[in-house]
C-alpha cells in the first residue's frame, strides 16, 4: 500500500484532520493535526488515527506506524509548520 493510499484511508476517517504520510510502503509515519485531538490523552489520540487502518495492520498490509498528533495551536506552535 502507497504511502497516498494509507493517508487517503486516515483522512476519510478524519475529515476535519489535516494528515500527512511518509513511508516505504510498509512502515509509515502519519502526521494527524486537527482540533479533534483537544483534551484526549495520547492512547485515544493514537487509537482515533489507527481505528481506520486496524485492519490493515491486523491483515499484515500495514507493519509498522508511527503517529504524530496536533491540534492547530499545536501544530503551529511546534515549528514544524513552517518547515
Amino acid at each position: 500500500m502507497s504511502p497516498d493510499d494509507l493517508e487517503k484511508k486516515i483522512q476519510a476517517a478524519l475529515p476535519d484532520c489535516q494528515v500527512s504520510v511518509t513511508g516505504d510502503g510498509y512502515h509509515y509515519q502519519v502526521v494527524a493535526i486537527g482540533d479533534v485531538f483537544e483534551g484526549m490523552s495520547p492512547v485515544k489520540k493514537q487509537q482515533l488515527v489507527y481505528a481506520p487502518i486496524n485492519d490493515l495492520i491486523v491483515d499484515g498490509t500495514v507493519h509498522a506506524v508511527s503517529i504524530k498528533t496536533y491540534t492547530q495551536k499545536q501544530w503551529a506552535d511546534s515549528g514544524l509548520a513552517n518547515g
